[in-house]
This record gives structure tokens, C-alpha cells and sequence, in this order.
């Protein structure tokens, strides 16, 4: 796709992610300043090819990197009253390309996110490589589910 896109439009980008301007306004600036009319996705492949971050997206790995530190914290002070019950929440806004996320934990104190497609397929992607929770869990898992959905009004 850069194959398209002389060293001046290049540098152009460069600049602006060096300015801290997002995919979104880079793609704006792109179409208004350059009469270049690239999609989102064009636009993040091109960052790609150029080997280059938006400020954003940085801001967004920092996040994550940080994550795990976080909930490995919660769970440390999670009580002990937790073990044995499935708990499930629904996060405020979805993780990309789901309808609806969140995390639960089973019974066994493991932890894993869970997501539902837009096809209505749910997934679980646990904390621990290969870990699969208990016929009994996932019974658990989609009835808590299923009632938070409601009190939340999803259903």
C-alpha cells in the first residue's frame, strides 16, 4: 500500500504521528490536507508498514502491560468466601470485535475473560494456558451469566 505514497506524503505521516495524532486523525488529516482517502484499516496497515505507533495505540499497550498487575493484586485480596461460586461481569464497553465481554471466576479461583460474537457465540479465553474449567463450572458460568445480562437489561 505505501508503494502508492511518495516520501512526501510519507514524512507527512511521521510527522504527525510524532505530533501524537491518532489512526482516526491521521486518517482525517490525510483525506482533508492530502486528498487521500484511506479506510481505518488502510490507514493502521500503513502505520504498520512505516513501523510506526500512534500515541494511542501506545497508550492502549501500556494499559494492558499494566493489567495483569492489577487483577494479579485484586485477586490477592479477593476472600476466601469466593471460592466455590462462579462470579461474572460484564465489562462497560466491549472488548473489540465482541458484542459483549467480561471476566469470570470459577469456582476452582481461575480466572478467564469471556466474549460473545456477533454471530452469538460465546468464548472464554482463561488467565492459565490449557486451563479448561469443570462440566459444573460452565453450567454455572452460563446461568451467572445469563442473570447478569438480565439485571443489566440485555435480555
Amino acid at each position: 500500500m505505501n508503494k502508492q505514497l511518495d516520501e512526501k506524503t510519507k514524512q507527512k505521516v511521521i510527522e504527525w504521528i510524532n505530533q501524537g495524532f491518532s489512526v482516526a486523525q491521521i486518517q482525517k488529516k490525510l483525506a482533508e490536507e492530502l486528498n487521500i482517502r484511506l479506510t481505518y484499516m488502510e490507514v493502521k496497515l500503513l502505520l504498520a508498514d512505516l513501523d510506526l505507533v500512534p500515541k494511542d495505540q501506545e497508550s492502549a499497550d501500556q494499559k494492558k502491560s499494566q493489567a495483569p498487575t492489577q487483577q494479579q493484586n485484586q485477586q490477592a485480596q479477593q476472600s476466601p468466601t469466593n471460592v466455590g461460586t462462579v462470579t461474572v461481569t460484564v465489562d462497560e464497553y466491549p472488548q473489540p470485535g465482541t458484542v459483549l465481554s467480561g471476566r469470570v471466576t470459577f469456582s476452582d479461583g481461575q480466572h478467564a475473560d469471556w466474549y460473545m460474537d456477533e454471530m452469538g457465540r460465546l468464548g472464554i479465553a482463561p488467565e492459565l494456558t490449557g486451563y479448561r474449567p469443570s462440566e459444573d463450572d460452565l453450567k454455572k458460568f452460563k446461568s451467572a451469566l445469563q442473570n447478569e445480562l438480565a439485571r443489566l437489561g440485555y435480555l
